[in-house]
């Protein structure tokens, strides 16, 4: 069968959707039929296509489809493993939220145009992970983010919803500037936009030692643009900030848009394994944003806000595994992660109901130091066991085990909410279990991942001396944290501790810089003035709230 022509039936799926969105021209308000049975039907199609082509990029591996020729820039379709993975997840995740929003805004008087938008946010992921030119790419990457504003200014009268779609509206365009020159570096410098000619280029080039000016700076900004599109410190507060939209947004935003900063580094990981500096960038500010988001999120008495800094903490965490290399770890991250926001988003509603229902009574700690030193020294021996199985090489796979010993601090604070308490021996036992679980999948699908995307991404390998100091500050961090958080029962009475967890709650007011920053921006005009004071107004009830919420 002609190769061509099965990456160019690829873009069916978009195409679908997009026909969603021209039938939601005639169709935006209450009860539109027609555009509930087109959008349910290029959820289908979607995922149909999903599978065959994965099917294809099985026996032929790498396929490409250019639709123009002109000036080197073809506006290729690529497919390949990476491509084909990130469409399968959208597939899947865009069922689901259409198929939500269909009962979650039946009566809306709007319900017509909100599935028109989502279609057309779900059409530019898909053209975005299937890009294989420098050209297609930057447009599905504004597209992206045109089609997101909409989507957040669903409810126009809602103060809060349009200083945070102001906020992300600044911080997107300054990625796309990034973006934009990045890849008019890498256009002058290989006199092509198609990736695979200029990741053969930097590979041919590497080998044989041959310098390529402009490359370290073209990384530096296609970092830039990832992290502002992830909402990484200290660009963060919009996202946290957008849980007026309607759940099924939320949902989308959380497990899909925002991956696209962690994709467009895996995507262009030959380039930014090219640089120098580009790496240590992605592990040092996303490694603090992974360790500052999970610390507020701890204390967020909110569950949407909580779920928003937990994602902000899973994309830094993403972008920290990219720098340091280990792409099919962030890859793996990034698919699981997408699923599980995308559920906790949907049935958010449902949480509270859930634990009031529960009747497990949680076990008390008891704060014994050689039971605390006990769970550490179990985490570690389970972990160093398995990583010698393994058969992990410390000298070429550093980062790898950099990365599991985060995991492994993960597994200290399991076993030591065991092992330190009044529970019984079943709750041992089943913390070790659950430990071991954790242990084996996090290096069996790693590797799994690995063979997978191995044709796509750069061969790991050791990490300079910079890197290793960056390595070793981010895991003393993130032990610091753990350890810290352990002795929790302790510390909790404290009135310093309970000093820091508001300073912590409020993410050390860091968002109010930007709030300042942008209602300068929009105050100078007459007809904005009552929305201003309107997002004041609403700005001060919801810190109000917080204070209320505050633990005595």
């Amino acid at each position: 069968m002609n190769q061509s022509l099965v990456v160019l039936l690829t873009l069916l799926s978009p195409a679908v959707f997009v026909a969603t969105v021209m039938i939601s021209w005639f169709q935006s308000g209450i009860r539109p039929l027609q555009v509930k049975k087109v959008a349910m039907m290029a959820t289908l199609i979607s995922i149909t296509t999903a599978a065959i082509s994965g099917f294809f990029v099985i026996k032929y591996g790498l396929m490409e489809a250019s639709l123009s020729g002109a000036t080197q820039l073809g506006l290729t379709i690529r497919l390949d493993a990476l491509s084909i993975l990130m469409l399968a997840m959208i597939a899947l995740i865009s069922f689901i939220v259409v198929r939500f929003s269909l009962n979650y805004l039946d009566g809306d008087p709007q319900q017509g145009a909100f599935i028109g938008r989502l279609a057309a946010t779900i059409a530019s992921v898909q053209l975005l992970v299937l890009s294989g030119d420098l050209a297609i790419l930057f447009i599905s990457w504004v597209l992206t983010s045109v089609s997101l504003h909409r989507l957040l200014l669903f409810y126009k009268d809602r103060p809060g919803a349009i200083i945070a779609a102001r906020k992300k509206f600044i911080f997107a365009r300054l990625g796309d500037i990034c973006l934009l020159a990045s890849f008019v570096l890498l256009y002058s410098q290989f006199g092509t936009g198609n990736l695979e000619l200029i990741f053969l280029e930097i590979k041919n080039n590497l080998a044989s030692g041959i310098a390529m000016n402009g490359m370290e700076a073209a990384a530096l900004l296609l970092a830039a643009a990832a992290l502002l599109k992830s909402a990484q410190f200290p660009t963060h507060g919009w996202l946290v900030e957008v849980m007026e939209t309607p759940t099924p947004v939320s949902a989308l935003l959380h497990a899909g848009l925002l991956n696209a900063g962690p994709f467009l580094i895996i995507r262009m990981a030959f380039v930014i394994e090219a640089s120098t500096y580009a790496p240590l960038l992605l592990i040092a500010l996303g490694g603090f944003t992974a360790l500052f988001a999970s610390v507020v999120f701890l204390t967020q008495t909110s569950i949407k806000t909580a779920l928003g800094y937990s994602s902000v903490a899973h994309m830094g965490f993403s972008l920290l595994t990219c720098g340091l290399g280990l792409y099919p770890a962030a890859m793996l991250h990034l698919v699981a992660h997408s699923f599980y926001k995308a559920h906790a988003f949907l049935s958010s509603g449902s949480v509270i109901e859930v634990v009031r229902a529960s009747k497990v009574t949680p076990s008390k700690r008891i704060g014994s130091p050689s039971r605390i030193a006990l769970g550490i020294f179990l985490a570690l021996g389970l972990y160093t066991g398995f990583a010698l199985i393994w058969g992990i090489d410390p000298d070429k796979e550093l980062s790898l085990l950099a990365l599991g010993g985060i995991i492994v601090l993960g597994l200290s604070r399991l076993f030591t909410s065991a092992i330190d308490s009044n529970g019984s021996l079943r709750l041992m036992l089943t913390a070790s279990l659950l430990s071991i679980l954790v242990t084996i999948a996090f290096f069996s699908l790693e590797s799994g991942s690995h063979y997978i995307l191995s044709s796509q991404i750069p061969e790991l390998v050791s990490p300079g001396m910079v890197e290793i100091i960056f390595i070793t500050i981010i895991l003393l961090a993130f032990g610091a944290t753990v350890f810290i958080q352990i002795l929790a029962p302790t510390l909790s009475k404290s009135p310093f501790y309970q000093t820091i967890a508001i300073h912590l709650r409020n993410e050390l007011y860091v968002n109010t810089i930007f709030d300042r920053m942008v209602r300068s921006l929009y105050s100078h005009n007459p007809e904005n003035k009552s929305v201003v004071k309107a997002t004041i107004q609403a700005k001060k009830t919801i810190e109000a709230e917080r204070f209320e919420n505050q633990p005595a």
